[in-house]
């Protein structure tokens, strides 16, 4: 699948590296707001032995609509910020390109504008797109309607110097229907990221819980996200979406083998 990035601060070096091992992703180019590095290429910056072109562009070279038509893509991937969509969205829905938008935040307005593609393209939203964090959303869910009345806390450990509560605990405690009242911060030292949820059972406690090791991390969910999203019709998705199909223990035989299913993790690392 050939695929463009928006994006390329910590995160979006850390994903393309992962894409550019990927066998199942090829990467096409990268488009940031910076002239800096400006026809540069990926592999070569990131010292990764590759012939995919990946080459760096600036946001003032090209159209989003010069961009694919001369360098085509399957998918767009956005880590920019939330008004990366003003560049690329418009030219991706009408040419069919899949689009998947990992930008942490938006405003609501800017999310209903992301959303209104849908109807011409196949269009993902989520602001933490790494696969552990959103199982544990998922195992929390299906927790809490077992025993809706037990007492949940969020804890979020993150480096000293992050002045801000995490978005991603923001995050659970909306999708548990939890005030933020029960987000916990702990700052110290060089923490890259640890969020836990905690249920209080009278007579035994759950933790549910997940460290980040590395932004790589957010190339994972990339890669699992692009390969779900492939041919599937168009509309809005979400990591959820693409999850729950996975929490079936048991699986007909017969349908995997009908679907051609192949499993998604042999994608990951080229041969």
């Amino acid at each position: 699948m050939k695929v463009g990035l928006i994006g390329f601060g910590k995160t979006g070096r850390s994903v393309a590296t992962v894409l550019l091992e990927s066998k199942f992703t090829n990467l096409q180019w990268v488009v940031r707001q910076s002239t800096t590095l400006e026809h540069r290429s990926v592999p070569e910056f990131l010292g990764i032995k590759s012939d995919e072109p990946g080459l760096i562009h600036s946001k003032d070279e090209f159209t989003a609509d010069q961009l694919l038509d001369h360098m085509p893509v399957d998918a767009i991937i956005d880590f920019s910020n939330e008004s990366g969509i003003d560049y690329y969205a418009e030219a991706a829905a009408k040419r069919g390109v899949i689009i998947v938008s990992a930008v942490s935040q938006y405003e609501p307005a800017v999310l209903a504008r992301l959303k209104s593609f849908q109807d011409r393209t196949v269009v993902m939203h989520s602001p933490n797109i790494t696969l552990g964090i959103n199982f544990l959303l998922i195992a929390a869910k299906i927790l809490k309607n077992i025993a809706p009345y037990t007492d949940i806390e969020i804890i979020e450990e993150h480096f000293k110097k992050k002045p801000e509560v995490s978005g991603t605990a923001k995050v659970i405690a909306r999708e548990l229907n939890l005030s933020e009242d029960a987000i916990k911060t702990i700052r110290a030292g060089g923490i890259i990221g640890t969020h836990e949820i905690l249920f209080g059972f009278p007579y035994q406690t759950v933790r549910l819980k997940h460290e980040s090791i590395s932004r790589e991390a957010f190339g994972n969910g990339i890669l699992f996200a692009v390969e779900q999203l492939h041919g599937k019709p168009k509309g809005f998705y979400s990591m959820e979406d693409l999850l729950l199909p996975f929490f079936k223990l048991q699986e007909d035989e017969k349908e995997i083998t009908s679907q051609n299913r192949k499993p998604w993790w042999k994608f990951w690392i080229k041969p």
